[in-house]
């Protein structure tokens, strides 16, 4: 592996582990451990697997106007969020398109952002070309994920009440001594936690995490069977800045204040292709043209990334953007972009693979039942 990989603060013990390290976004990451991918995301869905995922981008905006100010960079309502509650945004282009996904958590005296690994060098400078000094860095921050049904049974051993936290709050805990901002959500579809803490002080938090019976280490490989079983977005995959948050199938995540008619509509880069694209708005409809959709089959037949999707008469309808063998759905699921005459649940399509036509149908999302603790 090339020495100019960067590591996270806990490289050293994901060797330790007997991780299989792989590149990823600039990063030597684990793909898996000894068990393998399948029973990794197995034991997240029945117990609590840990990640590593200090790859991302964490920062502060601090400043009695950085909400403000955020708005006017993401279609979503930053201004009313409340103390200690978290928040799925978008940063969004002038065509539109999503420049990345991220999640903003309000806290007494800043916001704290959490962005993709892969672009969060382009998010910082973004941030910092429009909110300047008001952008604080954290790369002294690793990042670690507990997800599954006992992760809370598993935390809360160490940091007495985080039980009483619902999906998407925050707050400042310890674990077993050892200062921690943590929020209640994950990318999984389960249960669970995002743990921030300094790196001097991630191995020995991990450990801790990883000493408590229901808790298992996990790699990316099992996080993407997850995440995607879950019908959660990867960017630079499902979601580019060549999509619109209505293709993506994400016009939940832009609240009624920021949609015209609302008090703070628009004010973002974007908003003349969106918000006519968008349910309920008092824009002209202009509606988007093709829709991510799941799919679903009972082929055994790997359908990945790239597949192009026809119709019973051989049109080229659209493409899959992430596909595997659900683990815990036992058949094969899948994203894609198709034609918004197409996007309908039950619609049958035909994905090319090798020259050979896999039957698919359009489904519903997630495949596996969403399992957040709200309260």
């Amino acid at each position: 592996m090339s020495d100019t990989l960067l590591h996270t603060p806990l490289h050293a013990l994901h060797l330790e582990l007997g991780a299989k390290m792989v590149p990823f976004a600039g990063y030597a990451m684990p793909v898996q451990y000894r068990e393998g991918i399948l029973a990794e995301h197995r034991h997240t869905r029945e117990q609590a697997g840990l990640f590593d995922v200090s790859h991302m981008g964490q920062l502060r905006l601090v400043g009695e106007d950085a909400a403000a100010l955020l708005e006017t960079l993401v279609p979503v309502d930053i201004v009313d969020l409340p103390v200690f509650k978290q928040r799925y945004a978008l940063f969004t282009n002038e065509a539109g398109g999503i420049l990345d996904d991220l999640m903003v958590c309000r806290r007494p005296d800043d916001l704290f952002v959490v962005v993709n690994a892969g672009c969060k060098q382009q998010d910082t400078e973004h941030l910092v070309r429009h909110l300047g000094d008001r952008v604080v860095p954290c790369p002294e921050r690793a990042l670690l994920a507990l997800q599954g049904p006992q992760a809370v049974t598993a935390l809360a051993r160490l940091a007495p009440g985080v039980e009483r936290l619902t999906f998407m709050d925050g707050g400042f805990f310890k674990i077993d001594g050892f200062e921690v901002f943590l929020t209640r959500s994950g990318y999984t579809g389960e249960d669970g936690f995002e743990i921030s803490v300094h790196e001097r002080d991630a191995v020995a938090v991990a450990r801790r995490l990883l000493d408590q019976p229901e808790v298992k280490p996990i790699g990316l490989g099992a996080r993407d069977t997850l995440r995607l079983e879950a019908g959660l977005c990867l960017y630079g995959h499902d979601i580019d800045t060549g999509t619109t948050p209505a293709e993506a199938a994400l016009t939940w995540a832009i609240q009624k204040v920021r949609r015209s008619g609302g008090a703070r509509a628009g004010g973002y880069p974007g908003y003349a292709v969106i918000d006519p694209q968008l349910p309920n708005t008092q824009s002209v409809p202009a509606p988007a043209s093709r829709k991510r959709v799941g799919l679903t089959s009972q082929e055994k037949m790997p359908v990945r990334e790239g597949a192009k999707l026809v119709d019973a008469e051989g049109r080229e309808v659209g493409r899959v953007t992430s596909g595997t063998l659900g683990p815990t759905c036992g058949h094969l699921v899948a994203m894609a972009y198709v034609a918004s005459s197409h996007a309908a649940a039950g619609s049958p399509l035909f994905a090319l693979v090798r020259d050979k036509r896999v039957p698919m149908t359009v489904s519903p999302m997630p495949f596996t039942p969403h399992r957040y603790f709200r309260g």
